[in-house]
Parts: C-alpha cells; sequence; structure tokens
C-alpha cells in the first residue's frame, strides 16, 4: 500500500512541478537574462537575426495573411483573423528557424548548451565533447574546440514534412491550433537534447529507447519551445534561451542519473558477512 501511495504525494509536490519539462524553456528565459557570460553569444547573433525576423515576417503578413483569413473564415468565422496570425506565425517561426539553425545559429547552440552545463558544473560531461580551458573564469572562454560533430540539434526532413502536413488542423475551429502545436512538439522536444545524447555517446538504439522513456515530458518541451518561437522578432533570442533551458533540464536528468548510478555501484559491493 505505501509503494502504491508514493507515486500520487510525490506528484503533487512543489519539487516534482518546479521540475517540469515545460517549465525549462521558461526558466532559460531567466537564467540566460541574468548570466552576462552568456551574453557575447547573443549579440553576435542579435542584428541579424532582428533583421531577419523582420524581413521573413512583414513578408508573410504582407502576401499570405489576407488569403489565409479569407480561407479560414468558412470554418472559423470571426475567429479567422486571430487564427491566421497564428498560422502566419507560426510559418514564419519554421522559416527563420529553418535559416538561422541551417546557415548561422546552430554553432552558437552549442556554445550557449556547453557554457551552462559548464556553469552547473558539468564540465566532465561537455569534455566529452570538445576541449576545455578550466583555467578561464568565464565559461564561454572555457570553450574550445570540439573533438565531436558539434549539432545541437540535427536538420530533420521527417519534421519538416510533419509541421507541413499539421498545418491544415488549424482549419479546426478553436481546438485546431493547440493539437498543432502539441503535434509538432512531440516531434520537435527530443531533438532539444540531441547535444546531450551525442555527450553520453548513446546509440541509436539507446537514444530511441531514452527518447521514448521520456515522450511526455519531451512533448510539452517542444510545446512550449514552439509557443515561444510565435512570439514576433524574438523567435530568434528564444532559441537561444530554449538552449539554455535544455541544459538546465539536462544538468537534473545527470543528477537523478548519477546518483542512481551511486546507489547501484554502492549497493554492489556492499556484501552481507555471514556470522
Amino acid at each position: 500500500m505505501a509503494q502504491a501511495n508514493t507515486p500520487l504525494r510525490k506528484s503533487w509536490s512543489f519539487k516534482d512541478f518546479w521540475s517540469a519539462s515545460w517549465l525549462y524553456p521558461l526558466k532559460g528565459i531567466y537564467y540566460f537574462f541574468t548570466h552576462p557570460f552568456l551574453y557575447p553569444l547573443l549579440r553576435a547573433r542579435l542584428i541579424p537575426c532582428i533583421l531577419l525576423s523582420v524581413f521573413v515576417l512583414t513578408n508573410l503578413f504582407l502576401w499570405t495573411y489576407l488569403p489565409q483569413v479569407a480561407l479560414l473564415a468558412i470554418f472559423h468565422g470571426p475567429l479567422a483573423w486571430v487564427n491566421a496570425a497564428f498560422l502566419v506565425l507560426g510559418e514564419g517561426a519554421a522559416i527563420v528557424a529553418l535559416i538561422f539553425e541551417a546557415f548561422f545559429v546552430d554553432e552558437t547552440l552549442v556554445d550557449v548548451f556547453d557554457a551552462t552545463l559548464i556553469n552547473e558544473g558539468l564540465s566532465d560531461l561537455v569534455a566529452q565533447g570538445r576541449i576545455l580551458y578550466p583555467e578561464e573564469m568565464d565559461p564561454v572562454r572555457q570553450l574550445g574546440k570540439p573533438t565531436i560533430l558539434a549539432v545541437y540539434s540535427p536538420f530533420s526532413f521527417r519534421q519538416i514534412s510533419e509541421f507541413i502536413c499539421f498545418i491544415p488542423l488549424n482549419l479546426i475551429p478553436v481546438v485546431g491550433t493547440p493539437v498543432f502545436l502539441i503535434l509538432t512538439g512531440y516531434r520537435a522536444g527530443p531533438l532539444q537534447h540531441w547535444r546531450y545524447f551525442k555527450l553520453l555517446a548513446l546509440t541509436k538504439k539507446e537514444t530511441h529507447a531514452t527518447i521514448k522513456m521520456r515522450q511526455l515530458s519531451y512533448s510539452w518541451f517542444g510545446t512550449i519551445t514552439l509557443l515561444l518561437q510565435l512570439v514576433p522578432v524574438l523567435s530568434m533570442l528564444f532559441l537561444l534561451t530554449t538552449a539554455t533551458g535544455s541544459a538546465l533540464w539536462v544538468v537534473r536528468l545527470e543528477t537523478l542519473r548519477r546518483e542512481s548510478a551511486a546507489d547501484t555501484t554502492a549497493d554492489a559491493e556492499y556484501t552481507d558477512i555471514p556470522v
């Protein structure tokens, strides 16, 4: 009976609420702006981020917003104006993310992710993927040349094709847009820990097993990440803060993993000496 009650008590604890996966993209925003060592990584990308976001969103709203309002009005009535705006923002976020992650930002996301792990005491984990200079005080300055492929989130044709296929869900009144975000978040969430999987040197089979074990948590993380990507102009900023939040979640997961490994080792070393 005690075992049956334990999960229920645990699920309602404040500690578990605070460590819920959907909070980490939001924690990342606070962490990024309260840790100045991350600012240089933002400054290097800030102007091109803003210019590209403004250019893409301006053209999408100029050429595609009213046609999409007209289409959605058939199904949504007056709500078409709001839902079409979400649809255009989603399209803009996808286009900007594709361009930036492919050509400009992915290396920066890796640096943000790794620097956060170093600052939180996981230098040994980061050292599995790059040379470090521990004599430097600044976590960003400690980052040296990668020793494995430095990819934060791999380009996924499957994710892009699913995103396009799910767009018609926005035609469904009221619930269409939330369902669209959740389904796309299902695929996007695990990609936020691609770097973590590589640092652990997980095999493809082990990666799939890990994702399956945490799929619900990854889905909520991905959904909040996509919501942040819908914020006009700031979507690229939130790419960087989400990498910070992803690293903070890794800190939590690594703490639990290492505690479990230590307990297992202690149990294995214990022997009951007969009297």
